[in-house]
């Protein structure tokens, strides 16, 4: 019996021991669920503490926004005109002085012209003689056209034709002849006189004239008195008078008469003769001939003058008057060179006279009265500058990527240096196609002529502003509250952070329902603060991730170790908003933020709550990830973001 007590008491010793270890390993397990539970809290508070020092906010409002570009240039005038001289010799006038407003052509300089009197005269004289030779070509051109006109060639006398020397085919040139020609209407007489009475008979006396055959006397008229003397028979000296009779009708060559002058009877009678006997000769003043094609008279026939005597053919026609036509278009040739150098000449004369080229300000002036010109430094010496201030201008330098946005007629704001608080205004009036190209950029020239120059000078270094677009009383949020994706992390409400809180805490005290939650099902549960606004889409969709646990009590958004994380800081939700105007400081807000929201403002050099979720993300307790998860309880988002083995990402 007794051992049988004593083998139960070893017995309940042996139990005893063993639940007292039991004990003792369920002790040192809570002991350290509980210092990692603190530790987690002590770490989570001091995050909390480190991320609310770094965190900076702005507030949405609304203000006048626009998107510019600036460029530093210097200032120039509208127009600048250095003055210079085309000709040699000695200043002989230059009634200006510096800072004298001249207007344009207003005589600047006068320069001694003398050296061009001669040449001026020459060509004077050479125009003369080249117009003479084009009016004398012109007639000659026309006189021959009227003279073949119709291919036809007309007479240049009247009377009839004794003899025709010509046929059909015949090729005549100047001189060739035609007939012979008598006109009969004036009848003339030559009767000899005594030498003493011939003496006593003038030219222009009046003479009877009696007709053999019927005894008719007629009256005629002295023509002619001979000095040559000569001997008839019986050794009488005579000398011959002609006498003219118009003819009655009746009168031939065959007709015999006596002729009484002044009472003294001729010494022998005579027979008439035609007045006019004319040798018809073809008249050219070409050097080619023409051929006859048909001939229009013959021997006996009556010509008047101008009237058809035979037709030429139309090739030698043509080619005879080509050779007047030539001659006038090389007169003509000739006068307009003649022309052109009196015209240069001119020019050159008025050369020696300088005038202004543009109006504006004499800004230097270099050559004086008794200042001598020379061909070697005409085209390099400035005698004179002038520039036109009624406006200025400047040139800015713009990249390629941005010339598209400038456009002709486009405001520009100004200011200088060297005018203090003043702003003057201007306008684009070119943009050049002429484009520079350094160190791998392209660079196009934009001329801006300002509006109102003030005290402004040439030279004076600019700053121009030109404004590309422009909103007044826009809603906008600072430019680095901006994300990537058009996002903005607005500030929750009070209200929603309080339930955020109160679920969070909950969450703690269920761990382990929590990190079996985690290893079924990794989506979040996404509450919303308020129905205006629109949650990143982006990071909806990326909500659920491999390795990611829930947090009830994070932002609207949250991040996917897959598609990169949103990161929204505690207290803060993702919003997508619609942009307007954007600058280097603010951003309009078309949609999707309200005035008086509280937006998060993000570091360029990266924010300590960044730091603090990367430091949380290396302690996993049980059933937790090495991705950031309290201490025992189910790894997975931090409280300012989802962290996927990092800390939250700024857009």
């Amino acid at each position: 019996m007794e051992n049988e007590k004593v083998a139960a008491e070893k017995k309940r010793k042996k139990r005893k021991g063993k639940s007292g270890r039991i004990v003792i390993v369920l002790i040192v397990v809570l002991a350290a669920l509980l210092g990692g539970f603190f530790l987690y809290k002590k770490k989570t508070s001091s995050q909390k503490s480190q991320g609310d020092q770094s965190v900076s906010t702005a507030t949405v409002k609304r203000t006048d926004i626009s998107s510019e570009l600036t460029a530093s240039s210097s200032l120039s005038p509208k127009d600048t005109y250095e003055v210079t001289s085309l000709v040699e010799g000695e200043v002989i006038e230059a009634n200006f002085e510096e800072g004298d407003v001249v207007e344009k052509g207003q005589v600047l300089y006068r320069i001694d012209a003398s050296s061009m009197d001669s040449d001026l005269s020459s060509a004077q004289t050479s125009l003369q003689r080249a117009k003479e030779s084009a009016q004398t070509a012109q007639s000659d051109y026309a006189e021959e056209t009227a003279r073949i006109a119709g291919n036809t060639y007309r007479s240049t006398a009247s009377g009839y034709i004794k003899t025709l020397y010509i046929k059909e085919g015949d090729k005549v040139n100047n001189g060739t002849k035609i007939a012979d020609l008598y006109d009969d209407s004036v009848m003339k007489i030559t009767v000899p006189f005594l030498s003493g009475e011939a003496a006593e008979i003038d030219v222009g006396d009046e003479a009877a004239v009696t007709l053999e055959d019927t005894g008719e006397q007629i009256s005629g008229t002295v023509t002619v008195v001979s000095s040559m003397e000569e001997t008839l028979s019986g050794g009488r000296l005579v000398k011959n008078v002609t006498v003219d009779v118009s003819n009655p009708g009746g009168l031939t060559t065959d007709t015999a008469a006596s002729v009484t002058v002044d009472g003294f009877v001729c010494s022998a009678e005579a027979t008439f003769t035609a007045k006019t006997e004319t040798i018809l000769s073809v008249e050219l003043s070409g050097n080619k001939g023409l051929e006859i094609e048909n001939l229009l008279i013959h021997e006996g026939s009556y010509v008047e003058k101008n009237s058809d005597l035979f037709q030429v053919t139309a090739k030698t026609a043509e080619e005879y008057l080509k050779e007047f036509k030539d001659a006038v278009e090389s007169a003509d040739d000739n006068l307009e060179n003649a022309e052109n150098k009196l015209s240069n000449t001119q020019d050159s004369v008025e050369d020696y006279t300088i005038t202004a080229p543009i109006s504006g300000t004499v800004i230097t002036k270099n050559a004086k009265v008794g200042d001598k010109i020379s061909k070697s430094s005409s085209g390099t010496t400035t005698m004179a500058v002038i520039y036109d201030l009624s406006t200025m201008t400047l040139e800015m330098s713009v990249d390629e990527l941005d010339v598209s946005s400038i456009k002709v007629g486009q405001s520009v704001e100004i200011t200088a240096d060297a005018v203090e608080s003043e702003t003057f205004t201007g306008t684009v009036t070119n943009v050049s196609l002429q484009s520079s190209y350094s160190n791998g950029v392209t660079n196009y020239p934009v001329t801006v002529t300002l509006d109102d120059t003030g005290s402004l000078l040439p030279g004076m270094n600019v700053d121009a502003k030109i404004i590309l677009d422009s909103s007044e009383n826009a809603l906008v949020i600072p430019a680095s509250a901006l994300m990537r994706g058009n996002r903005v992390y607005v500030k929750k409400s009070s209200d929603s952070t309080e339930n955020a809180d109160t679920q969070r805490n909950g969450s703690s005290d269920n761990a382990g329902d929590a990190d079996s939650e985690r290893k079924n099902h990794g989506d979040g549960t996404q509450n919303a603060d308020s129905a205006d606004r629109q949650p990143d889409a982006g990071a909806e969709a990326s909500g659920s991730s491999k390795g990611s646990g829930t947090d009830n009590s994070s932002s609207k958004s949250t991040g996917s170790g897959k598609s990169g994380s949103s990161n929204v800081p505690d207290g803060f939700e993702a919003v997508q908003v619609t942009t307007g105007i954007i600058n280097d400081d603010y951003a309009e807000i078309l949609s999707g933020l309200s005035e008086g929201d509280e937006v998060y403002i993000s570091s360029d050099s990266g924010s300590s709550t960044q730091t603090n979720q990367m430091q949380m993300g290396g302690m996993g307790g049980p059933g937790g990830d090495m991705g950031g998860g309290a201490p025992g309880g189910p790894g997975g988002n931090s409280r300012n973001g989802e962290s996927n083995g990092g800390g939250w990402r700024s857009q």
